[in-house]
Formats: C-alpha cells, structure tokens, sequence
C-alpha cells in the first residue's frame, strides 16, 4: 500500500483537473483512496519521471515530459504521477 503525504494530496486535489474532466476527489481521503487505486507513484526528482515512462515503454522525444497531463509538479522536487 502506498502512503501519500498532505503535499501530495493537495497537489493532486488542486491539479486534478489537468488529466480528468470533472473531479475524482474532493477530500484527502478521496484523493489517497483514488491514488492508491490506480498505483499512482511519487518519484523524487525529474530525472526518476523520465525514467518511469522510459521503463513504461511511452516514448516523450521532442517533448518536455514534465509536462504531461500525467505528471504533477508537487512543489518540493518530487512529482506524483497518475496514469488516468
């Protein structure tokens, strides 16, 4: 079972909209719920984001992979990323 922190709750909270159209979660209990039904990840650095779809097969040349919808920025150097 992963744990998600508050920073990462929050950021999917308030970002979720870049991936889905209406909300999955309006709570902190909702969104690790949601999280951890989809084996979401966090990873602690840009470099461990390339590495995760690199290893997925998903092919981002020519793109700034950090800005995939499936990608969030948390804030602190980490990013979680939700494949939706």
């Amino acid at each position: 079972m992963h744990e998600f922190d508050d920073d990462v709750l929050n950021c999917f909270l308030e970002n979720q909209s870049q991936l889905f159209p209406e909300d999955v979660a309006s709570s902190m209990e909702e969104a690790e719920a949601f999280l951890e039904d989809c084996c979401a990840v966090v990873v602690d650095s840009a470099k461990e984001v390339a590495e995760y779809f690199d290893e997925a097969g998903v092919d981002f040349e020519g793109q700034n992979i950090l800005e995939a919808s499936e990608v969030f920025d948390i804030g602190d150097g980490r990013y979680l990323i939700v494949e939706g």
